[in-house]
């Protein structure tokens, strides 16, 4: 009778364990549905209600952090924005600490970075300017055709190249100063980008903007005719086709 119990617990234990497993892999492919359907939102809480199950589900520490990332840049408040974006920063943290060498971890950490630095003041957007060149460049040695982390190598360049006199000053003080960025290594940036995914219709706009802030504005209109005409992925595609439109309109 003993034998006959500890075999019926023991069955139990594994059907409990490959229900658990099943239920997060539907979770996760119910997150993937919901990123298909636009709903970033939705596809962000399944994936964190994953994460409550399985605290080091990799990828879905990945995609929490990415659409933290992305729905941090909707919200309207700096507040708001850096809360999602310290939190896609955490998420991106966790992933490489369980895969320091993971290309999707150091791509989602280079643009966690990126986006506060974007929101930060002089100092704080200087180091944290560095963090993203060096996470979107591990990203690529460890996936040399990682199209999105090009398209980021390319928003530092143009970051970079554009900073102003008290942020180059800050940069030079807090670290003997940035490695150069230029113009025209962000448009090679986003033109590799632009080969190895051309549906990224944000990479389009970016390097429409690079080309036109380098006096190139035959290649800016060109590259925006071509965005509109893409067919939306993301939900702030359409948003960014958009603009797109208005750009190319203005420049004619």
């Amino acid at each position: 009778m003993a034998h006959k119990i500890l075999a019926a617990v023991f069955a139990l234990l594994v059907s409990t364990g490959a229900l658990n497993a099943q239920s997060v892999d539907e979770m996760i492919d119910q997150a993937k549905q919901l990123e298909k359907q636009m709903k970033e939102a939705d596809a962000l809480a399944k994936y964190k209600e994953v994460l409550k199950v399985e605290p080091a589900q990799l990828s879905a520490l990945v995609e929490a952090s990415e659409l933290s990332s992305r729905e941090g840049n909707r919200q309207k408040e700096k507040d708001d924005k850096t809360r999602y974006f310290n939190e896609a920063k955490d998420y991106a943290q966790e992933a490489l600490n369980q895969a320091p060498n993971n290309a999707d971890a150091n791509y989602a950490m280079a643009v966690a970075m990126g986006r506060l630095a974007l929101i930060s003041g002089a100092k704080d957007k200087v180091a944290a300017s560095r963090e993203v060149k060096k996470y979107a460049e591990l990203a690529i040695k460890f996936n040399p055709n990682y199209a999105q982390a090009y398209h980021v190598l390319g928003k530092w360049n143009y970051e970079v190249a554009n900073l102003n006199f008290i942020e180059k000053n800050a940069a030079k003080a807090l670290f003997g100063g940035l490695p150069d960025g230029t113009l025209q290594q962000a448009i090679d940036n986003y033109e590799k980008c632009k080969k190895l995914d051309p549906g990224f219709i944000l990479n389009y706009y970016e390097l429409a903007r690079a080309y036109n802030k380098n006096d190139q504005q035959t290649q800016a209109m060109e590259v925006l005719r071509k965005a509109v005409a893409l067919r939306a992925i993301y939900q702030d595609d359409p948003a960014i086709k958009a603009d797109c439109k208005k750009m190319l309109e203005e420049m004619q």
